[in-house]
């Protein structure tokens, strides 16, 4: 599993198979731009460890980033309402 912005992606899925796309376009690590989902898919279905040292590499960006926005929010005093607009809602 990928975790991004836009929420999470299971990368076993075969959806994934022929998009070329990056990982996360709006992502905050070389891997994000350097490898398409569609090869990252490929490394998971081959049982490669690539694949799961790419996914790893992505999400510890992820939080790394996330983690830093926390921050910036709490210390302006916006944390809640940003939260709140982050999190998904129950029922959706």
């Amino acid at each position: 599993m990928l975790f991004t912005m836009d929420g999470v992606v299971n990368i076993k899925n075969k959806q994934w198979s022929d998009d070329h796309s990056p990982l996360d376009a709006g992502g905050h690590s070389w891997v994000d731009t350097a490898y398409s989902r569609a090869f990252v898919r490929h490394l998971f279905q081959s049982n490669e460890m690539l694949g799961q040292q790419i996914a790893s590499l992505h999400n510890l960006g992820f939080y790394l980033a996330l983690m830093k926005q926390a921050r910036t929010h709490i210390l302006d005093g916006s944390f809640t309402a940003w939260k709140n607009a982050l999190l998904p809602k129950p029922g959706r």
